[in-house]
């Protein structure tokens, strides 16, 4: 019995790596500080109320952001000890199996359980806000997405600690993804992992198209949206065409490890490339699904630290909205090596170039909206200029990928390592850090640390730079990705030594956010009227920070674009304060929806389903799958789900929220 009980648990738990026991140890940890920490403090009742079952979209928002963060730091920590056995040739440090998980994890961590909640919790924070809406359209689908994404990401993280962690690279290409080349349980960790957490994606993605189509506030045309709805609607309408192509082929990758079907085997008659093609069909939007509400990020503080209108807006709309369609006819770009021919490599080339067009077009937009502006060097501002310059940059090495003959030789290189960092974290990290830095004090009722902000903001630029471009050299010197060592006659350790630096630099970045973060919590002004940058040009800055519950308590009504500035024009026009101007209109009783638990319910119910299916358990399998089957009979019986907040009450959190009597 007891031989029987250390067969399992060898089996597992992950053993033998000093790494991933200090992991183990660190976690059991953390679990037991957060249990006592909330025992003690009596705190269990507010965590599950306010919380784990609301459908506020406002904290839903900060949840994703939260869980970000703290992705971004294992993600992060990943890319340093890869860093550290890159340093000099033939170290040890990394063996070549735990290399191999790492540099897989590290991808998957930043780019579906980083990037994307990042994205999803701005959206959740700022996009009902800008169009006049008191919530999404679908509250209680909006609280099932995120925590399908949560218990996706923690079946996926899990990996690391129990059963072992996925070694076949980010995207797991086929026959390395297959039975013979991942015999473990990593494999069966990522797939379920990402579907899960997919299915929230997609949820998300119909939820807010749904949103900004139905909920705008009376008068907002589609035309007179701020610029990051319009992103979001760019990102969304891309999130319900990919995601199923990337559900779809995850399904039949697990059909060929467990029925032993040969989708993606040669034997038998499937074909490995199928796999890439179809992997790369989402791929390559996806790139586009995270990269375009940092536009529209950009667009909304670029006008507001420039106290201008956006330059050309329609044109905005139209780059937007042209990208998330000519981003499903990009992916083959990414193996010209194939072989498909002459044919097929020109088209693909062509395309890639022509994505470029849009995307020149934001950024003289931006440049043409700061022209004769009256600029303020805002933390966010900074994080603007960061980006528009690191983004042009990757533009143009994207563009030199684009061309076949060349792509020959950069292909699988550092090169090309240096492009993708170079557009996704000068893209879309830098972008959300501006978005971040812009839209917190709407969310918590003050602005962050001016100071440790700008720290922050100069080692991720000078540690980007040192980490990246000698990776562009290093490419040319003909370093591959993907390997775990390199011998001294090579010449790449003086510029890896280099890289590493930069990559430190970036962590101690980030460590100076958690103190800019920190501190600001500590030591702040909270702010007085809602309009804490006192340029605010749309919607979200005409209510009082932090925001109520309900978010509006009149209805806005919308004349046009940039509407909130417009208003306080006019009211400083007439000699009038435009509070006083919209306070004079009546209240009205706010219908508003009630918390559910169903949504954490159901969502845990998926996680031991895709445990189950992971250590191939029908017995945890098939009572998890009735669990949430029962959980959307009870949604469809659920009558008693939303309630009106009465006037007095609205009166009571105004004035208190405006600091009046």
């Amino acid at each position: 019995m007891w031989d029987k009980i250390k067969d399992f648990a060898s089996e597992f738990f992950v053993t033998g790596d000093p790494m991933i026991l200090g992991a183990q140890v660190s976690i059991a940890l953390a679990i037991v500080a957060i249990v006592f920490v909330l025992t003690f403090f009596k705190k269990w009742r507010w965590l599950w109320t306010e919380w784990l079952t609301t459908v506020d979209h406002k904290r839903i928002g900060v949840m994703y952001i939260i869980c970000s963060l703290l992705m971004l730091f294992r993600g992060g920590v990943d890319a340093l000890l890869m860093r550290m056995q890159l340093a000099a040739p033939q170290l040890e440090f990394l063996n070549a199996d735990h290399y191999n998980a790492i540099f897989t994890t590290h991808g998957v961590i930043m780019i579906f359980f980083m990037a994307m909640p990042l994205m999803f919790g701005l959206f959740n924070i700022v996009v009902p806000l800008q169009i006049g809406a008191r919530d999404v359209a679908f509250p209680f689908l909006n609280s099932f997405s995120f925590w399908m994404f949560f218990f996706g990401a923690m079946l996926f993280n899990v990996s690391f600690v129990i059963g072992g962690s996925p070694d076949a690279g980010w995207l797991a290409y086929p026959p390395l993804s297959g039975l013979e080349g991942s015999p473990g349980l990593g494999q069966d960790f990522y797939i379920w992992g990402i579907q899960i957490s997919g299915m929230g994606s997609l949820a998300t993605g119909i939820n807010f198209i749904a949103t900004i189509i139905k909920m705008r506030a009376p008068g907002m045309k589609l035309m007179q949206m701020p610029m990051f709805t319009w992103s979001t609607m760019a990102s969304c309408v891309t999130i319900i065409f990919a995601f199923p192509i990337l559900t779809v082929t995850l399904f039949l990758l697990y059909l060929d490890r467990f029925v032993g079907t040969h989708f993606f085997t040669l034997d038998g008659g499937g074909n490995p490339m199928m796999y890439i093609n179809l992997i790369w069909m989402w791929g390559h939007p996806e790139v586009y699904i995270v990269i375009l509400p940092a536009f529209g990020i950009l667009s909304e503080v670029v006008s507001t630290f420039s106290k201008k209108k956006l330059f050309g807006y329609k044109s905005m709309v139209f780059a937007l909205m042209s990208i998330s369609i000519v981003s499903f006819f990009t992916w083959a770009h990414h193996f010209f090596t194939m072989g498909s021919g002459a044919g097929v490599n020109t088209f693909f080339a062509i395309s890639t170039m022509v994505i470029a067009i849009p995307t020149g077009v934001k950024v003289f937009n931006w440049l043409f909206t700061m022209v004769r502006g009256r600029i303020s060097f805002t933390t966010p501002m900074m994080w603007v200029f960061a980006f528009i310059f690191c983004f042009v940059v990757g533009g143009m090495t994207g563009v030199m990928l684009s061309v076949a003959p060349a792509d020959f030789q950069f292909h699988n290189s550092y090169f090309l390592i240096a492009h993708f960092h170079q557009v996704l974290i000068g893209g879309v990290v830098f972008g959300y850090f501006a978005g971040l830095t812009y839209w917190w004090p709407k969310v918590f009722g003050f602005r962050l640390h001016e100071g440790l902000g700008k720290w922050a903001f100069w080692l991720w630029n000078i540690g980007f730079y040192v980490c990246f471009f000698p990776q562009y050299a290093l490419g040319f010197m003909g370093m591959t990705r993907r390997i775990n060592t390199y011998s001294f006659d090579m010449g790449w350790q003086p510029l890896n030594v280099v890289s590493t630096v930069g990559a430190f630099l970036m962590g101690a970045a980030f460590l100076f956010q958690v103190w800019q973060i920190a501190h600001s919590i500590r030591v702040h002004k909270m702010d007085a009227n809602g309009d804490s940058w006192g340029d605010g040009r749309t919607l979200e800055w005409s209510i009082p920070s932090p925001v109520p519950f309900y978010n509006f308590a009149r209805t806005p009504q919308v004349t046009g674009t940039d509407d909130w500035w417009e208003k306080k024009q006019r009211a400083e026009a007439a000699g009038k304060s435009v509070y006083d101007m919209e306070a004079a209109e009546p209240l009205e009783p706010i219908h508003m929806p009630k918390n559910s638990n169903i949504p954490f319910i159901m969502s845990t119910f998926w996680f031991f389903a895709g445990f189950g299916f992971v250590w191939e358990w029908m017995w945890m399998v098939i009572p998890s799958l009735i669990g949430v089957i029962i959980c959307m009979i009870a949604r469809s019986f659920s009558y008693n789900t939303d309630y009106y907040v009465p006037v007095s009450e609205v009166e009571r959190t105004e004035a208190a929220l405006r600091g009046t009597n």
